[in-house]
């Protein structure tokens, strides 16, 4: 099913910040948003995952389809990063907890708790997170941070099998990632400052 965004306004902390986004993303196909930071692109992310409402426009085929990983890493601390995947491949009515703990070389640190791990090491895990979830639409916001090179490649590695067997992703990030993807510099959709003071008039 396709991802579909049409004329998408969308505000952060009740300002207008982007407006008249639109793209379609097919399975199998990869849409990295580029832009300066502050242009929107955490708040674009937040919409499709279903975070928060856009001022206008629709969102379509995204229902029950994505997972969001943002720039927290979503972890117990207190438990392994075993149990820390298996919980969520719980949630998520999925599976494949060692297939995600080696795509990120974490079986040596399968029973070590969240909390001990490196900043990396947690960042690794948050990422895999996706491969437990069975979803087909990955959100991904800045997903490098704290990454090491061999880290990147492995995420990178971990989104070419999920492009190749149907899924899609949409991706934030300031560096390249060496996939094939096509790209939206979110820079030419900012929201015009006449929308912004209409905004605050109506509603402030």
């Amino acid at each position: 099913m396709t991802l579909s965004v049409t004329e998408l306004a969308i505000a952060r902390a009740g300002r207008p910040v982007l407006s008249g986004v639109s793209f379609t993303l097919e399975a199998g196909q990869a849409l990295v948003l580029r832009g300066p930071n502050g242009v929107g692109k955490t708040t674009l992310l937040r919409c499709l995952a279903g975070l928060q409402p856009p001022l206008a426009g629709r969102i379509s085929g995204a229902d029950e389809r994505i997972a969001y990983a943002a720039h927290a890493d979503g972890l117990k601390a207190t438990l392994s990063a075993r149990e820390n995947l298996a919980f969520w491949a719980r949630v998520f009515g999925a599976g494949g907890v060692d297939a995600a703990l080696d795509a990120y070389a974490l079986g040596g640190l399968a029973d070590r708790p969240a909390g001990a791990l490196s900043a990396g090491q947690k960042r690794r895990l948050g990422l895999a997170r996706l491969l437990v979830t069975g979803r087909p639409i990955w959100v991904c916001d800045e997903p490098t941070v704290s990454l090491d090179r061999a880290a990147v490649a492995m995420f990178a590695a971990a989104v070419g099998r999920h492009l190749g067997a149907g899924g899609s992703a949409v991706i934030a990030t300031h560096i390249e990632l060496g996939l094939d993807a096509v790209e939206l510099d979110l820079a030419g959709f900012r929201a015009a400052p006449q929308a912004a003071d209409r905004f605050e008039e109506h509603f402030l």
